[in-house]
């Protein structure tokens, strides 16, 4: 199983937004990201790369 963790703008810890990342969904300028454990989180901005081999989703936020 591959779970990424999901980034703003850039790969850098501080700019972590959720762990454990099983689904992307990409909706009306909006990123939707689901755990492992259901929990949802929402982000205005778009994909911007991901990488299920190295567990990593970034997304472009204004």
């Amino acid at each position: 199983m591959c779970l990424s963790t999901a980034y703003k703008n850039e790969m850098e810890e501080a700019n972590a937004i959720m762990e454990n990342v099983m689904t992307v969904e990409c909706l009306q300028g909006k990123v939707i990201l689901t755990d492992l454990f259901g929990r949802k989180t929402e982000v205005e901005g778009s994909l911007k790369k991901a990488s299920l081999t190295d567990g990593y989703v970034i997304i472009d936020v204004a």
